[in-house]
């Protein structure tokens, strides 16, 4: 017990530890008005699809923004802007994020990891690449800081609260049908557990619309999304049918929100304009 004694880890040492980076990530994201973590209830729903393209809406019109991808185990942010080889620098102690040519800053663990490498860790080694993120990166000034969370309610989502303290809210994303809607409202759950704001809900994959007849048919059921925000009292902030042009933008690294003639992207623009007007009012 005694030769054991000397080894042990001092619990002052660890507080003061938590106590300095705290500060830390508190000093670097001074300049960053709002942060918005988007969640998800289940995989396949087309969340990082969402966040990508709210940062993109949101940096089109004009607001400074950034995107951190937690997804430790599945990240697909820096494939989304076309960035999937970009190298990752280090300045003076500080991680520079990668600069997008939209003007959006990003970081990922994507690009610190081979194309074919499996991350298989455990809560406490992802919640410190989460804070290595939030207080090494250097951010600079951001009207919105978007965090892309994986699927669920586990080790990133709750350190991401944890750590960012008092973030500005959550989007959730859901699919129509009810598999999905229950498995979101976990994440609802969740946010209302940890003290989260809930800023709206978007409902993904709504109905797909025939390019050839402009017959719509609801793949995966109907309004799951507008009755779950109302259930939950909180706003619908879009409806987004699937479309054949998503899936060449996503893979081709330009957010469809970014393309001016094309009817998805306006719905994203919209999306982006109402939850910026609903946070604006919270200023």
């Amino acid at each position: 017990m005694g030769a054991n004694k000397g080894n042990a880890k001092d619990p002052a040492d660890h507080f003061n530890k938590e106590v300095d980076d705290r500060l830390a990530i508190l000093d670097r994201l001074e300049k960053v008005k709002h942060t918005v973590v988007v969640l998800s209830g289940k995989g396949g729903v087309g969340k990082s699809t969402v966040a990508v393209n709210l940062a993109a809406a949101l940096a089109d019109a004009g607001r400074k923004v950034g995107i951190m991808d937690i997804d430790i185990h599945g990240p697909s942010v820096p494939r989304m802007f076309g960035m999937s080889d970009a190298q990752v620098e280090a300045v003076g102690g500080s991680i520079i994020p990668v600069d997008t040519m939209w003007g959006l800053k990003m970081m990922s663990i994507a690009f610190f990891l081979k194309k074919t490498d499996a991350v298989i860790w455990r809560g406490p080694l992802k919640m410190g690449v989460i804070k290595q993120f939030l207080k090494d990166v250097e951010w600079g000034e951001l009207d919105y800081l978007i965090v892309d969370c994986p699927p669920g309610t586990g080790d990133e989502p709750l350190s991401i609260v944890q750590l960012l303290g008092s973030p500005t809210g959550a989007v959730v994303v859901t699919t129509p049908q009810d598999v999905a809607v229950d498995a979101v409202r976990r994440s609802i759950t969740f946010c209302e557990q940890v003290k989260l704001p809930l800023l709206g809900v978007v409902e993904n994959m709504a109905g797909f619309v025939c390019p050839e007849c402009g017959a719509k048919v609801d793949i995966f059921g109907e309004n799951g999304g507008k009755k779950l925000a109302e259930e939950v009292g909180t706003e619908l902030l879009a409806s987004i049918p699937l479309s054949v042009e998503l899936t060449p933008r996503c893979d081709g690294g330009r957010p469809v929100a970014l393309d001016r003639e094309s009817p998805i992207g306006e719905i994203y623009r919209r999306m982006a304009e109402k939850l910026d007007g609903k946070v604006a009012g919270k200023d």
